[in-house]
This record gives C-alpha cells, sequence and structure tokens, in this order.
C-alpha cells in the first residue's frame, strides 16, 4: 500500500470513529437509495465495511468507468484510481466530513446525511476525469460508530473539469443542508440551506416555473420568489443555468 493510501486509510483508524465490530446491513431498496442520491452522468456504486475494508453489492457499471470486475475488485484497487495530487485534499475531505457529522450535527443525526464532494480519478483508459464522491452511512455500532456506507462515484467531467475542494453534507428526511464547507477551516463556513429552499431547487431542476412550483407547494409565487432570490444570494450564482449545475456538482439534484 503507498504512502498516499496509508494516510488517508489513518484518517479512518485515527478519528475513533469506525467500528471494532460486524454490523448487520439493514434490507435495502438499491433503487430507491441510489435514485435519491446519484448525479447526472455515468456511475457506479459499493457499499464498504469499515470494520475490515471489505467491498459488498459493487455495481457491474464499475467495469465501464475503471475496468474492475465487481467481483474481484477492493477498496484499496478504487482509492488507487485517485489521483496522487488530489489525496490529500481527499484524506482533509474526509478528516471534515467525519469532524462536521459527528462534532458539529451530532451522533443522532448521522445517518440521516450524505456527504459529497469530488476529485480526478483514473478511467479505465488510463486518463484521469472529475468524479463527485458522494457517501451515505447504513449502519453505527452500538456505541455510535459507523460501520457500513453506501458510496456513489459519478463522472462529471461534462460538467466541469476543476474542483471546488469544499465539502457539502446533504440533509435527507427533512433535514437542511449545509455547503462549501472547507476542508482547512474548522470553523463553521458553510452554507446552509432548509428543506423548503431544497423542495424549491429540486423543481426548478425540474423546469417548473415560478408559478408552477407555488401551485404545487401550495404556497404563493412570491414565497416562491423570494425563496429562489434567497437561494441565488446564497451561491452566488448569476442566473439558474449557473445554479443548477452548482448544485448537480455538490450533490443536491
Amino acid at each position: 500500500m503507498n504512502l498516499e493510501i496509508e494516510k488517508l486509510n489513518s484518517v479512518w483508524t485515527n478519528s475513533q470513529q469506525t467500528t471494532t465490530q460486524n454490523t448487520l446491513l439493514p434490507e435495502i431498496n438499491f433503487e430507491d437509495v441510489i435514485s435519491s442520491v446519484i448525479s447526472t452522468g455515468p456511475f457506479y456504486y459499493y457499499i464498504v465495511d469499515f470494520f475490515d475494508m471489505s467491498l459488498s453489492n459493487v455495481s457491474p457499471s464499475i467495469m465501464d468507468i475503471h475496468g474492475f470486475d465487481s467481483q474481484t475488485v477492493s477498496f484499496k484497487d478504487i482509492l488507487e484510481t485517485i489521483h496522487p495530487d488530489d489525496m490529500e485534499f481527499v484524506a482533509k475531505a474526509e478528516q471534515r466530513n467525519i469532524e462536521f457529522l459527528f462534532g458539529t450535527l451530532g451522533i443522532d443525526k448521522v445517518l440521516n446525511y450524505k456527504s459529497c464532494f469530488s476529485f480526478r480519478s483514473r478511467m479505465k483508459n488510463g486518463e484521469y476525469a472529475m468524479l463527485n464522491h458522494q457517501a451515505l452511512l447504513l449502519t453505527l455500532d452500538e456505541h455510535g460508530k459507523f460501520g457500513k456506507s453506501l458510496n456513489i462515484h459519478t463522472r462529471i467531467d461534462h460538467l466541469t473539469k476543476t474542483n471546488t475542494n469544499q465539502i457539502s453534507l446533504i440533509g435527507l428526511n427533512g433535514n437542511p443542508s449545509f455547503m462549501n464547507i472547507d476542508v482547512d477551516n474548522v470553523t463553521d463556513s458553510s452554507v446552509k440551506y432548509s428543506k423548503r429552499e431544497i423542495d424549491i431547487l429540486k423543481l426548478i431542476s425540474d423546469g417548473l416555473s415560478t408559478s408552477e412550483i407555488a401551485e404545487q407547494l401550495f404556497i404563493s409565487p412570491l414565497t416562491v420568489k423570494k425563496h429562489r432570490n434567497n437561494i441565488l444570494g446564497k451561491t452566488a450564482c448569476k442566473n439558474t443555468s449557473q445554479l443548477i449545475k452548482q448544485s448537480i456538482l455538490q450533490g443536491l439534484i
């Protein structure tokens, strides 16, 4: 194992948040889960068990992206596709993710969030392309330490060639979302989105007009306009097209 991967593994082992016992995987409807977390583009998914770093439920589409056999690929194989120049950021992103989940949000919230960030990854043809990484914790052990995680990697180089070098935590089940978290800043530099703002953002991405959104959410068009302005202000986006693109990259939609 090379030094960069050892450094990344040390983030999980030294965090004191990884389980030291096996955890039971709950019944999962993968079609429902995947449809709620993936971004636009070719993707694959897998479940990693932090108890022993083993993989399960690897999607066959990993062959199309990395050239790996879904039956024999290891977690080390996937980690080794990360661009060497991005490995330090990924380690910082994982560390910041753990700190925000267990420190800022609290253990009772960790199963209601997916974490998102991007990095360059080696493709099947040997070239590097930008991937969006989304991770959703599936199990905690009896001490509240994380066990199994569903990871989804989506190719997004058709949307961007550069990395924001930030992470986002997307709230599920009505929880607020936190965007643009700086991996080098221990203070809370995130931008917070309410559930209502996320609902409106998703409807905007579906192509609905202000009046159509108002009708669907049973609120006034004026309220929708206010939310749209607030969302644009938080993102510093100039228009809806830029907003949708950024939201896809952050894993919001």
